[in-house]
């Protein structure tokens, strides 16, 4: 893959022979993200499981104490008399059937968090194909399925996020934008890795946290030592 001129000067900043302290890396991340929008800043967390396995999985969420930066567009699916509720949240679809409908139909996808009452998941599950492969479907382990979806509203307008191992065993998620500076965003990769420390599987045997990379949308990825995090 052939990088710009911008990149590559960036790349020059990084020393990839060794690991650097997360506040250290992420100084250099906010220092290389010079693109003319404000630059989402991601982590890359390659784990010591096999996710084939079920008893390896890795998944959950957790509310970033700075947010993300991001406005987040959720869609509800709840019976009628929580409808207010989830509003009074912050929600900005709250609906049954016709947002069903209006996404099979219309490939309609203005939104970012999908929330669902247990009751609604019969008619939520018709949207499996679409939603599942966006990692948009409604996940108990996420919080994302609740009675209580109003909470569940106000949590995801607050910048929670959702961890999950895709088919190589990292995790990406992002922890925040480059406008934030260094230590809002140590803050909220530190409750991001407890996080995932916290969820590691008993199945999991060996080195659990491989590797771990941070990097805005543009610019060069920095390696970060995880050894306090002590797995």
């Amino acid at each position: 893959m052939k990088h710009g001129k911008r990149y590559v000067d960036s790349a020059k900043t990084v020393d990839y022979t060794k690991l650097y302290e997360s506040t250290e890396a992420l100084d250099l991340v906010c220092q290389n993200a010079k693109a003319k929008f404000d630059e989402t800043i991601e982590a890359h967390i390659r784990l010591g499981v096999d996710s084939r396995h079920a008893d390896q999985q890795v998944r959950g969420a957790v509310v970033l104490p700075n947010g993300t930066g991001k406005n987040v567009r959720v869609l509800v699916f709840c019976k009628e008399d929580k409808y207010e509720a989830a509003k009074a949240a912050g929600a900005d679809y709250v609906g049954g059937m016709d947002f069903v409908e209006k996404i099979q139909k219309e490939n309609w996808m203005d939104f970012d968090v999908v929330v669902a009452s247990p009751d609604m998941m019969g008619l939520v599950g018709r949207l499996g194909k679409i939603l599942g492969p966006r990692g948009l479907m409604p996940n108990p382990k996420a919080g994302t399925v609740t009675p209580d979806v109003a909470k569940a509203v106000t949590e995801a307008k607050a910048g929670k996020i959702e961890y999950r191992l895709d088919k190589t065993n990292i995790i990406h998620c992002p922890i925040g934008k480059a406008s934030f500076g260094a230590a809002k965003l140590e803050e909220n990769f530190s409750v991001l890795m407890d996080a995932i420390v916290k969820a590691k599987p008993a199945a999991a045997k060996g080195t659990y946290l491989k590797s771990c990379t941070v990097a805005s949308t543009m610019g060069p990825g920095v390696p970060v030592a995880t050894l306090k995090y002590g797995v």
